[in-house]
């Protein structure tokens, strides 16, 4: 039976954002023009239950650039995170039909890179290497770009002190996080040019994340388990409240019964459907 006498908050942020919006819109409008068959470049959105629905309406997924070289007709969407310049040649070059939702806070950073480059700046991307959107980003740079993740990372390029840096991050990075590598670089004599390519709603999610979790007995941060951006507002609502549950759907919330909660919070990851987040909030207070 529900307990009616918890209180549940919704962050107003939490869910799709701009960029997996407009994705997830052109997509349909591919499906709904009924051009056969679709592929995807890697998953579309960084969300298995969304790739699930699109994979049983008869969207592929291509993990690798093998399997798009065996592509001879249909369309491929090029996803949200953005991919290598290379891949764009390939396709041109077989004249296979796509179409580009990556997120244009994305390929601005691609446009970023190639015009630091031009400059004499070697670039440094600070985020995560094995991650598609930091995958492709370095395939639009230089061989001298470099990706890090920690100081010490960054420390073991031992990279000349008289080395020009312009440093860019993943656009669903820690805020905090890149503002300390960038100080702590620049304290090192380096001279270095920040360009904060974290986008604006990843902030606000992070610091709407960060207030709300610190107001609530029991935090759930919805969102898939590849999803970086998830991954991240996990980490920093954990940090303020320590009853906090990273899900993906309502079933998979096990919360500690032996703890008074009051008040719930949620907040979900860019790419976490709405219908996932309503069926959490309509059914939370069951669970605790």
């Amino acid at each position: 039976m529900a307990d009616n006498s918890i209180r549940v908050i919704v962050a107003e942020s939490a869910g799709f954002c701009f960029g997996v919006k407009r994705a997830m819109d052109i997509v349909e409008k591919q499906i709904s023009e009924g051009i056969k068959p679709i592929y995807t470049y890697g998953p579309i959105i960084h969300n298995e239950e969304v790739v699930k629905d699109l994979e049983a309406r008869g969207v592929k997924v291509l993990e690798s650039e093998a399997e798009l070289l065996a592509i001879r007709e249909g369309t491929v969407i090029l996803r949200s995170h953005g991919v290598a310049r290379r891949v764009y040649d390939l396709l041109n070059e077989r004249k296979i039909r796509y179409v580009d939702v990556t997120c244009p806070f994305v390929s601005k950073i691609h446009q970023i890179v190639q015009e630091q480059n031009r400059n004499g700046r070697r670039v440094i991307i600070v985020g995560s290497g094995d991650h598609p959107e930091v995958q492709g980003i370095v395939g639009w740079a230089d061989e001298h770009t470099r990706v890090i993740n920690s100081l010490e990372e960054f420390l073991d390029l031992k990279l000349p002190r008289e080395e020009k840096l312009s440093v860019v991050a993943q656009t669903t990075y820690n805020y905090k996080k890149f503002q300390y590598l960038v100080e702590k670089i620049a304290e090192l004599g380096y001279d270095t040019l920040c360009l904060n390519t974290i986008c604006n709603a990843t902030q606000e999610r992070q610091a709407e994340a960060k207030s709300l979790a610190s107001s609530v007995d029991a935090m759930i941060v919805i969102g898939g388990k590849s999803s970086s951006n998830t991954r991240k507002l996990y980490d920093i609502c954990r940090q303020e409240c320590s009853n906090t549950y990273y899900i993906q759907t309502l079933k998979d919330l096990k919360p500690d019964r032996t703890i008074t909660v009051r008040n719930v919070g949620i907040t979900a990851g860019a790419s976490t459907p709405n219908k996932i987040i309503e069926e959490v909030h309509t059914n939370v207070r069951n669970e605790f």
